[in-house]
């Protein structure tokens, strides 16, 4: 790693003053400070040292403290504890002052873009991939950078501004009027017509030459591409056809397993519909109330039977005959008592009462004693009655007797019919299940049940295998189309390079470019000739000048000459430096893009668990991402989280392959986990501990639980309290 960062001081910055922070681990760092602390402050601070401060613009807070000028300091350290070193910074006239290395190997945009991280950065995806991707190519500066100044500085030579000294139309309009002052003087120089002519001819060999070798440039880079297009066409094939041959192999191992599946359940029941099947459950369920019906009449006329033989068997046993004959004949000398009793002493109340009555004439007194008589009468009869009736104490109890037996033998009936019901019940139901194809089960309803659960298993394992199947087939499906269209491509891709099918090789393409290149380098010999006469007669005219104004036209027209083939030559390098630049991004992005893109994957995949496995580049130049499931989708489709996610792994990714781009500069993250839940937060911090094995990782964090997480991550990181 080299140089880290170990202190920052800043002298006056914002609302700081002569305040000193560290120090900080050549690895992972992580700097803790409440809200308002300093955190953006101390981001803000780094830039600025390194790459000057913040120009006043709008409501942007610059920092600028009043009435003084920012200023501070970076200490730097080296790993094995020598060389330290520091790098300052006032005003931006003045510069980095001190170790001005540490910014050598990276310019203002790549430091923004890769190197300071904000939740809103990550957020940011407008044009970022290539932003990262060309900030990342392992170059000192940014190319997207340089190519922009490229095509500004382009753009001057071909400005019609009075102000562009460079600008090949002005110096073009200059030379056409030149021209027609040289013409003017045209009669005193008539000897010199045939050097002119000559000269004037050699102009469109010239052009025409050149015209030549941009075709042949131009052909030679689209062969270039397409022997590049055919290489990788001709490498997708052969890939496109293992996997296709082992899709075959997983269909025939699929349709291996299913017949062994079939082998083990009978077919009379793996082959019944779903309705089929609700049908017999529709049925055993009608069977299953009958037979509880059965049950429940069989339970019901064993607990009346039980019931009516305990009451007969319990009045058996209840008293002897000898005590009820003793009580009864009691009951009767009590009756007959009470039968003379009564009688005689109404009547002896009655009669003297009734004569008593007759002898004083008494009408109320004879009908008294008149009653009493009668009432003594009628008591005497009615126990004359009673003492001769039969007891009905010792009948009524043997009726009882014979009554409860005869409920008994009749409750002994229905329970014999119940259970005759019963078995006849359970032979219906052996009959019905035998008829529904459920022999198996015999009489058991929840066996029946079990067998059709067992169907029901069959048939989702056959949807199952019909599923997977057809997921195989399309799979496969979609491959053989794809290896379709890739020969297409490549017999259109020979065909318009001129060769036949068979035999167009990549060894024939080779050679057809060698040729080309050959024609080039023989046509370029040729204009150099014509050159060297070019100039050879353009000395001769302007030495055969003989007046003055001839020779200060020759002389005007030499030094605008000059100017415009310096402009054009300018001109031509810069085009030929853009060609070059473009062509090192190209080649970056086609050789150490994989490399990225794989590392970007397995990042991406650490952060979420894996449900988000791959990074890669469409077809058509746009980022994509696929989950687990083999599922493909561009970044505007993912949510916020998971966007943010997608961009770390890729700054990391891309940190990590562009090892020679900032090697002392720290990367700063500025509460860049807010977004992400427990679990993806967890990812993350693997991921920066990652990175900080190979850069100096500053995050900055207001959350007390990302410190926690972090020190999981990273047991060794340097901790640090605003």
């Amino acid at each position: 790693m080299g140089k880290y960062l170990e202190h920052i001081k800043m002298d006056a910055f914002g609302a700081f003053s002569n305040r000193l922070i560290g120090p900080f681990g050549p690895g992972m760092n992580v700097v803790f400070g409440r809200n308002e602390a300093g955190k953006t402050t101390f981001a803000q601070f780094v830039g600025g040292v390194l790459f000057g401060w913040e120009e006043a613009r709008g409501q942007r807070n610059t920092y600028k403290p009043d009435n003084a000028e920012r200023a501070g300091t970076l200490f730097f350290a080296n790993e094995d504890g020598t060389g330290d070193s520091q790098a300052s910074r006032i005003r931006n006239a003045d510069g980095l002052q001190g170790d001005t290395s540490v910014a050598d190997d990276i310019d203002r945009e790549t430091y923004r873009t890769m190197f300071s991280l904000t939740s809103d950065e990550l957020r940011n995806t407008t044009d970022v991939t290539a932003k990262l991707l060309t900030a990342g190519s392992g170059t000192g500066a940014s190319p997207a950078h340089a190519l922009t100044a490229l095509q500004e500085r382009l753009a001057q030579f071909t400005s019609r501004a009075a102000a562009s000294e460079k600008s090949l139309v002005k110096l073009e309009s200059e030379q056409d009027e030149l021209r027609r002052r040289i013409a003017a003087e045209s009669d005193r120089v008539e000897r010199l017509k045939r050097e002119d002519r000559e000269f004037a001819e050699l102009k469109p060999q010239r052009d025409e030459l050149l015209a030549k070798i941009g075709d042949l440039n131009t052909a030679i880079e689209t062969l270039k591409a397409n022997r590049k297009t055919l290489e990788k066409t001709e490498a997708d094939e052969v890939e496109l056809q293992e996997k296709i041959a082992d899709l075959r192999a997983q269909e025939e191992s699929l349709r291996c397993e299913h017949r062994l599946a079939q082998r083990e359940h009978p077919e009379e029941l793996a082959g019944i519909t779903a309705t089929e099947e609700r049908h017999l459950r529709d049925r055993i369920e009608a069977l299953a109330v009958q037979e509880a019906k059965s049950e429940h009449a069989v339970d019901l006329a064993r607990d009346n039977y039980a019931t009516s033989r305990a009451a007969y068997e319990a009045m058996l046993e209840t008293q002897d005959e000898q005590n009820e004959a003793i009580r009864a004949r009691r009951q009767q000398r009590v009756q007959i008592g009470l039968s003379v009793a009564l009688p005689v002493a109404f009547m002896f109340a009655g009669i003297p009462l009734f004569m008593h009555g007759r002898e004083i004439t008494s009408l109320s007194f004879t009908a008294l004693g008149f009653f009493l008589v009668l009432v003594a009468v009628v008591l005497a009869a009615a126990s004359l009655i009673m003492l001769f009736k039969p007891g009905r104490k010792g009948d009524e109890r043997s009726q009882r007797v014979q009554d409860r037996h005869w409920v008994m033998l009749q409750d002994k009936k229905k329970l014999e019919a119940c259970l005759a019901e019963q078995e006849h019940q359970r032979q219906a139901v052996q009959d019905d299940l035998a008829a529904m194809g459920l022999s198996e089960a015999k009489d058991s309803l929840r066996h029946a049940r079990a067998l059709l659960d067992e169907a029901k298993d069959v048939r989702a394992e056959n949807a199952l295998y019909m599923q997977r199947k057809q997921a195989l087939v399309s799979r496969r499906t979609a491959l053989e189309e794809s290896l379709e269209k890739a020969r297409e491509m490549r017999e259109s891709l020979y065909a318009e390079i001129g060769m036949r099918r068979e035999r167009g090789t990549l060894e024939a393409v080779d050679a057809f470019i060698a040729r080309k290149t050959r024609q080039r380098e023989g046509l370029m010999e040729t204009s150099e000739h014509l050159n060297r006469r070019y100039g050879e007669l353009r000395q001769l005219l302007s030495q055969a000048k003989g007046e003055r104004s001839f020779d200060e036209l020759k002389l005007e027209a030499q030094q605008l000459k000059t100017r415009r083939d310096e402009a054009a030559m300018e001109f031509a390098k810069l085009l030929l430096a853009r060609h070059m630049l473009e062509a090192a991004i190209a080649s970056w992005e086609s050789k150490s893009q994989p490399e990225v893109y794989a590392r970007a994957s397995e990042l991406l995949s650490l952060m979420t668990d894996g449900k988000w496995v791959k990074v890669s580049m469409s077809a058509d130049g746009r980022l994509q991402v696929t989950d687990a499931l083999r599922t493909v989708r561009e970044p505007v489709h993912l949510s916020l989280g998971t966007c943010q996610q997608l961009y770390l792994a890729l700054r990391i990714a891309l940190l990590v392959t562009a090892d020679n781009v900032g090697r002392a500069v720290p990367i700063i993250a500025d509460d860049i986990l807010v977004n992400f839940d427990s679990q993806r937060r967890a990812g993350a911090a693997k991921a920066l501990a990652q990175l900080a094995r190979h850069r100096q990782v500053i995050l900055l964090t207001c959350h007390e639980e990302i410190v926690e997480t972090m020190r999981v991550a990273d047991p060794g990181l340097t901790e640090v309290v605003l």
